[in-house]
């Protein structure tokens, strides 16, 4: 994350985060809690007390910040105060609620055929198919990689997905063959195959000249 134009404490979290491989992505979440709390205050978090974080725990619940929100931006001040400032007095104030547990919403085989039928092309097909037979996230489907397919052992290797884990999930016949059919991309009219073992699966489309 750019220091530029960066308060001293601010770059000074940055640097933290830095230091502890913290992703861009959770890097963003923590300074924009930090900034709420900021906001808060109406001065800086260095001046915080106990009494300053009880009521600012208070207010979000009093707004109706959804649970999910709420934990997420304690977890970024709590880094602050844990972390950067050294105030554990202060990080154990912080204090995450449980999240009610709901059973998740399933597709049916007989949706999934469905949804699969109208898939416009190959690749879209592809991109389904890999997402709800293999259970991969989205992201983890696009950035895809042909040496991540181990056709010989049937499995596909997802490389530093969240919490900069690997893992392998295992692949059907029926899967890989599709992933056969799928190893050429519609691309201006013609088909195109691509066997470099370190090119993307699914490479990004070219815009036409101009655009």
């Amino acid at each position: 994350m750019a220091t530029d134009t960066a308060s001293p404490l601010r770059q000074r979290m940055i640097e933290d985060m830095n230091s502890r491989k913290l992703c861009a992505h959770t890097q963003r979440g923590h300074i924009y809690s930090c900034k709420r709390l900021a906001g808060f205050l109406k001065r800086s978090p260095e001046t915080a007390t106990c009494e300053d974080l009880r009521l600012f725990q208070l207010h979000q619940a009093e707004t109706g910040i959804s649970i999910c929100n709420r934990n997420r931006i304690m977890t970024g001040v709590r880094f602050l105060f844990r972390v950067t400032l050294r105030r554990l007095d202060l990080a154990e104030e912080i204090y995450h609620i449980r999240e009610p547990q709901k059973i998740p919403l399933v597709v049916s085989p007989d949706e999934t055929r469905r949804l699969l039928a109208v898939a416009n092309s190959l690749k879209v097909r592809v991109l389904l198919s890999l997402a709800y037979g293999c259970g991969l996230r989205a992201g983890e489907v696009v950035r895809l990689k042909v040496k991540h397919i181990d056709s010989a052992q049937k499995i596909i290797r997802i490389v530093q997905s969240k919490g900069r884990k690997d893992r392998n999930v295992m692949l059907s016949p029926e899967m890989l063959e599709l992933l056969r059919q799928g190893g050429k991309c519609v691309r201006r009219g013609t088909m195109r195959e691509y066997p470099c073992r370190n090119a993307g699966y699914f490479p990004a489309e070219r815009l036409p000249a101009g655009r």
